[in-house]
């Protein structure tokens, strides 16, 4: 007996209730809306409501007595009111300088209007977007290059004011659009176009060694030239270094004399050559002269006195 309560709010909670609640919204006494959704609903060719706010509705007070009838024997639409988007990719056009061109273009859309999207148009949204591409083509042909490559809000602006006026019409407004690539058609000027680039980029480098190999020489010759003017002015310093000190040895004659003797004893050591020493009262100089053949050339030795 305990579980007899269980077992029927079980039911009640579970499967009556619920159950009550299916056959109502199936004979039409009420229908939820869901966020960002449009019921339309038609019988015999007439639209009988339009629900639009999230929510429940009850059909009885929207429709009437006729909402059983609307709801088995009408039709219902259920539209998705939310913003969609679609890209349209290299619309052809051409440059005012002749380039085949394409434009890669991306726009927002949504329904403005539920019965000019169920029953002006059969395709609203393949229209749009055959009239997106068609604006595309008459606004943006015939601009010149450079424009075309850079002012890209210009031209989302004018295909812009040129699509919304028609797509209002059929119950597609249009919304964000924006221009977000412009690229050549034509395979053959894309390879030319590389080929002037890289030769191009070729010649900068060119250009930009050239001018360092210029910087480098001007440079090296610069610090050249100024060492060999230190260089010159120092060799110049030397010989008046010298001078200056030879005249002050010059002043004393017996540091002169002393000097140059120290010189030559020096010269003739450095040359290595033979010495024959002959002592100067012996008088064999003479003889050795003339056993060499240079007798009659030989001076005179004169033995040197104590006062000498």
């Amino acid at each position: 007996m305990s579980l007899f309560p269980a077992v029927v709010a079980f039911v009640l909670c579970f499967i009556a209730i619920p159950g009550v609640f299916v056959l109502m919204r199936s004979c039409g006494v009420y229908t939820i809306v869901e966020e960002g959704q449009c019921l339309v609903y038609v019988l015999f060719g007439r639209v009988k409501a339009i629900v639009k706010e999230p929510g429940l509705h009850i059909l009885l007070r929207d429709i009437g007595v006729l909402a059983p009838i609307v709801q088995w024997f009408g039709q219902r639409y259920v539209l998705d009111m939310r913003i969609d988007q679609q890209y349209l990719r290299s619309q052809p056009v051409n440059s005012e300088e002749g380039a085949p061109m394409g434009i890669g273009i991306w726009y927002e859309m949504f329904i403005s209007d539920p019965v000019a999207f169920l029953f002006k148009n059969a395709d609203p949204r393949g229209s749009l977007a055959a009239n997106v591409s068609n604006s595309t083509v008459r606004c943006l042909s015939n601009m010149k290059l450079a424009d075309m490559l850079q002012n890209r809000h210009a031209m989302s602006q004018t295909v812009r004011d040129e699509v919304s006026p028609k797509s209002h019409e059929w119950g597609y407004k249009l919304g964000s659009i924006y221009i977000r690539k412009v690229h050549f058609r034509d395979l053959e000027m894309i390879k030319q176009i590389e080929e002037k680039v890289v030769n191009r980029l070729r010649q900068v480098t060119a250009a930009i060694k050239q001018s360092g190999s210029n910087q480098v020489s001007i440079i090296t010759s610069t610090a050249e030239r100024q060492a060999a003017v230190e260089f010159a002015k120092a060799a110049a310093m030397r010989p008046r270094i010298v001078g200056e000190a030879l005249n002050k040895v010059a002043a004393d004659p017996d540091v002169e004399s002393a000097m140059f003797e120290i010189l030559e004893t020096q010269r003739l050591v450095e040359s290595k050559a033979k010495i024959t020493l002959v002592p100067e009262r012996y008088g064999i100089l003479p003889e050795l002269l003339a056993s060499s053949g240079r007798g009659a050339q030989a001076p005179e030795v004169r033995p040197k006195t104590a006062g000498a």
